[in-house]
């Protein structure tokens, strides 16, 4: 190895201390040692090494399986080196030693094509050589640096045994290890999901910490595939499917506390992500305990105290609707009442509450069921969530006989929920006379309690911009430290409104009031916004101008401020689907956005909607539906002076760009074309918006 130092002096590089390295030394230990000598990395050797040969230096993550089968795995570990791509004639190694001719010759040979050099550390490609012929071994390097005992102290309560699953490589013990590794330091950072998503060559391991996903760690493709098949395994999904979504639970024990966990797997071009929601017992917690601002816990035990009507909780997915509705209930469980429930799915046991578990491949709707509870004499129900209109008019009429109905729905704030029922098919006098109340929320990161500090004198810009846009003075701004990941952050508060129904507010609801209008009913009822309980917070050092930024959007009037004649009202947004999986994508983007968002699940269905009201800031339509297509909604809306302003994006399964010229030019202002992601959809969504502002 003695070309290997005389190009690290070709360089320049000085050491007191040349290495004396031993005839029968390895390649791995004499690129070890000439590095150390001279005080620079591996990597620093291999780009000198490659200037001196003439050649470039590998990049062992785009290594091509179509190459890599061209060399046998003995060959390649003999000689250390990694094929990389190929072409017809020719074949790229990565190696270590540009200038072994009998590697040369011995790779040329077996692949039958010229062989052109690139320059790789040898401990790097013998870590690729693992992952592509032995995927294990690279798991266990990286379990080496952690504490075995962790991965041990998971233990799966409910789950296949090894014999049922047809592949052996999902319980290899590495897989099993790494897998509960994963696990148990998402439990320990307090996380409510895991996403695990493979890239073209490698893998992410995320966690969502306070409602905001943070990197854990990435791993090598292979290894993140065998990690997500053990999930499955654990969730009793089919190992060999790969081409559906697959949803599951199960239950696991950390240091002998059980979590629940729900499962959810989808196909991508290559692989599969897998994203686990843990459901922590701990988070399930009674109303004093959870965090609500001493007036908004006031009107919600007043709205609880009814013995009938309904109250609904309203919010974008993730903003602790169910937990709010769990403090709730657990209030009332001390009561002498019979609680039932119907949920979708059964977060968390309540003691002392009979609970049922949706399952409509049994029939078991939120519809059915709750039919079936009206007969077992209850006083409270609970109905997880209202999705559709048979399962509304039951929860009415349930509301209307003598039980307090608690329920959740997904619209932007509480007012939103009169607009929503009424969508789904509500007579609005009835509604007027069942609606007790409704709470509409959101959840904001807390500052850390070790590492927050005053906020200086001397405001930055950014600070100055916000305060100016809210009107209020930061009292204490993040910083970052290990209890809190660096984030600045560590827990979460509710912004909870809670409209509280009064006459004035019912005849508004009756008479058919606008938005605008019964949001100042409510606030002359007391109600106070989720935009003034975010500054409580911050006035009290609990949160900072960023974050509510975060949470709430640009800091602008909100919806209804008090004493403002002319709130404006959230965007509202038609998306007309009926592929449930984008239809939910679509929703889901929206509402987290701050957007009002109605779906329908076919053409005629959002057509009928559009005919009733035509106040939608936009609709996203998809192309290919039953019941009507695109085409045809597009052309009825384009043709009617009501509909015909109303910005449309077209969602579509890509049909060529002949079919995106044919619909720009019948009037759509978008095209979109399926799979999209959340943050492109809303990109355009946006786009449109600002267009249309604008002309």
């Amino acid at each position: 190895m003695q070309w290997l130092i005389n190009a690290a002096e070709k360089a320049g590089w000085k050491t007191s201390n040349k290495p004396a390295l031993a005839p029968q030394a390895t390649s791995i230990q004499a690129w070890s040692a000439v590095a150390k000598a001279y005080n620079v990395s591996e990597a620093q050797l291999a780009e000198q090494v490659a200037k001196q040969y003439s050649t470039g230096v590998a990049d062992l993550y785009r290594a091509e399986d179509r190459a890599v089968k061209l060399v046998p795995e003995k060959l390649a570990r003999k000689f250390i080196l990694l094929p990389l791509h190929e072409t017809q004639n020719e074949i790229v190694v990565a190696t270590a030693d540009p200038g072994d001719y009998e590697a040369e010759q011995a790779v040329q040979f077996t692949s039958g094509r010229r062989v052109i050099m690139r320059v790789a550390p040898p401990s790097a490609i013998v870590d690729a050589l693992n992952l592509k012929f032995t995927p294990e071994r690279a798991m266990e390097s990286l379990l080496q640096s952690v504490d075995t005992r962790i991965a041990d102290q998971i233990e799966v309560l409910e789950a296949d045994s090894p014999e049922s699953v047809a592949t052996e490589e999902a319980q290899a013990t590495p897989v099993i290890r790494l897998t509960n590794m994963i696990l148990h330091a998402a439990i320990a950072a307090g996380a409510s999901d895991i996403h695990i998503e493979p890239g073209r060559q490698q893998g992410t391991v995320r966690f969502r910490v306070d409602g905001v996903l943070r990197q854990y760690m990435q791993l090598p493709l292979q290894a993140l595939n065998r990690v997500v098949s053990r999930i499955k395994v654990i969730g009793k999904l089919d190992i060999a499917d790969r081409l559906r979504p697959q949803d599951g639970r199960t239950r696991i024990s950390v240091d002998g506390k059980a979590f629940d966990m729900r499962l959810s797997t989808v196909p991508t071009r290559e692989a599969e992500k897998a994203v686990i929601r843990i459901l922590n017992p701990d988070t399930s917690r009674t109303l004093d305990e959870i965090g609500l601002s001493q007036h908004e816990l006031t009107r919600l035990k007043y709205l609880l105290g009814h013995r009938e009507g309904i109250v609904v909780v309203t919010g974008p997915t993730g903003s602790g609707k169910t937990t709010t509705l769990y403090g709730g209930i657990r209030e009332l469980a001390g009561r002498e009442v019979n609680i039932m429930t119907v949920e979708d799915p059964v977060e968390y046991e309540l003691a002392g509450v009979t609970q049922i578990q949706i399952d409509p491949k049994r029939d078991v709707t939120f519809a059915s069921a709750l039919r079936a509870i009206l007969r077992q004499d209850p006083d409270v129900v609970f109905v997880g969530e209202i999705r559709d209109t048979e399962t509304a008019h039951v929860a009415l009429q349930a509301a209307m006989t003598g039980h307090l109905v608690l329920s959740t729905l997904h619209t932007n704030d509480a007012v939103g929920v009169i607009q929503r029922m009424v969508d789904l098919g509500l007579d609005r006098t009835s509604l007027a006379a069942a609606l007790r109340g409704a709470l509409g929320q959101r959840l904001i990161r807390r500052l850390c309690k070790v590492c927050r500090e005053p906020q200086p004198a001397e405001r930055d810009s950014e600070t100055e911009r916000l305060e100016r846009a809210f009107g209020a003075k930061q009292v204490n701004r993040p910083v970052g430290c290990q209890q809190c990941g660096e984030s600045g952050y560590r827990g979460r508060l509710p912004l909870t409104e809670v409209l509280v129904s009064s006459a004035e507010f019912q005849e508004l609801v009756s008479r058919g009031g606008s938005h605008a209008e019964l949001q100042r009913a409510a606030e002359r009822g007391g109600m106070r916004t989720i935009r003034q309980v975010a500054l409580e917070w911050l006035a009290t050092g609990e949160t900072s101008l960023q974050e509510i930024e975060r949470v709430l959007g640009e800091g602008e009037a909100p919806t209804g401020t008090t004493g403002a004649a002319d709130s404006k009202e959230p965007s509202r947004v038609l998306v007309i689907d009926d592929d449930p999986l984008m239809r939910e994508l679509a929703v889901g983007a929206l509402e987290q956005a701050g957007f009002t968002v109605e779906s329908a699940v076919d053409g005629k269905a959002g057509l009928d909607i559009l005919t009733r009201d035509n106040g939608f800031a936009l609709v996203a339509l998809d192309l290919n539906m039953p019941n009507m297509g695109g085409r045809e909604v597009l052309k009825r809306l384009r043709a009617s002076v009501a509909t015909a302003s109303i910005p449309v994006i077209i969602l579509t399964g890509g049909d060529g760009e002949s079919t995106e010229i044919e619909l720009m030019e019948s009037g759509a202002d978008d095209y979109l074309a399926k799979p999209y992601d959340p943050a492109r959809f809303l990109a355009r969504v946006r786009a449109v918006l600002r267009r249309a502002a604008a002309t």
